[in-house]
């Protein structure tokens, strides 16, 4: 794997005046980019990726926004504490780095695991939400112990080729729960599991480039970042039961899905989650919707966030 940029180089990389910082809130220490004028648009990003899977978006919103693109705990050049990583603690992390740059009330977007933590966000600090956009992903509930093993029927080619199979097999819920196997098989070789996720998930592979995958492996290649990663996927049995707590979100909520999969989960979801919910098909993109069709999640959020 190259050396890939820093941070920093990358931050530099971006127009609009970002920057590469670090905060030290809710007993650890969070990694962000900042940059822009505006109204305070947070972005939350998921796995196996960092804050850049938002760099194609992130100049545009940054016209009209003060753009904070967030590692989570346990992400990129973020702490990777013990423990911590259930929705509603990440949620807690990204208030207190809200209150730390001097926000008080915010937008968020959120994709995979950092629309989990936008939607905990706004479930338990409504006081500081604004707007929340769900990218191709809900907070995990009941449903989520419903995930098949096997593919079923189908859903697969007479090959057993499930890259080829129509729809999702989300194997990794279930590999990600493992203690120890996985930093001991992917350490060192995780462009292997970059580069089988993004093909997947993706209609086109070419949207996710060489260098971004570069850096999604380095972010993913020590034991200690896949150990921190997968506790995301550990701690859904106790997002479950958070959730079952909450009520409905009452901020305005935009649920944006990629493909009809994406679109459909969410639309079949979201309305029951919130008193004002929109729910909108991305087409011609996969799982990774701002990196493969970011003008039309730039004109989306533009909308939403206005």
């Amino acid at each position: 794997m190259a050396e890939v940029p820093s941070d920093a180089e990358l931050a530099s990389s971006l127009d609009g005046g970002f920057v590469s910082r670090h905060a030290e809130v809710n007993g650890t220490r969070l990694h962000y980019v900042a940059g822009g004028r505006g109204e305070p648009l947070l972005l939350l990003g998921g796995w196996p990726q960092t804050w850049w899977e938002f760099h194609k978006i992130m100049p545009a919103l940054a016209v009209r926004h003060r753009v904070i693109a967030v590692d989570l705990r346990g992400m990129g050049g973020s702490d990777k504490p013990r423990d911590g990583y259930d929705k509603k603690t990440m949620a807690s992390d990204v208030l207190e780095l809200v209150r730390h740059l001097g926000h008080h009330r915010v937008d968020i977007a959120g994709h995979d695991i950092g629309g989990m933590v936008a939607y905990a966000f706004a479930a338990n600090h409504p006081a500081h939400t604004r707007r929340i956009a769900l990218l191709d992903i809900a907070h995990p509930d009941e449903r989520f112990y419903a995930h098949s093993l096997l593919p079923r029927p189908g859903r697969q080619q007479v090959d057993g080729d499930i890259h080829a199979a129509p729809g999702r097999f989300l194997w990794w819920f279930a590999f990600n729960q493992v203690p120890g196997l996985p930093e001991r098989l992917l350490a060192g070789r995780s462009r292997e599991l970059i580069d089988w996720m993004c093909d997947y998930l993706i209609e086109d592979p070419s949207a996710i480039s060489d260098l971004d995958r570069d850096i999604y492996a380095h972010a993913y290649g020590t034991p200690d970042a896949i150990r921190a990663s997968n506790a995301w996927y550990r701690a859904f049995g106790q997002d479950i039961a958070d959730e079952k707590t909450y009520g409905k979100v009452t901020a305005p909520l935009l649920g944006l899905g990629g493909g009809e999969d994406g679109h459909l989960l969410l639309k079949t979801i979201l309305p029951d989650k919130g008193t004002d919910v929109e729910v909108v098909q991305v087409p011609g993109s996969g799982h990774y919707i701002p990196e493969e069709q970011p003008e039309l999640i730039i004109e989306h959020l533009a909308r939403f966030f206005s």
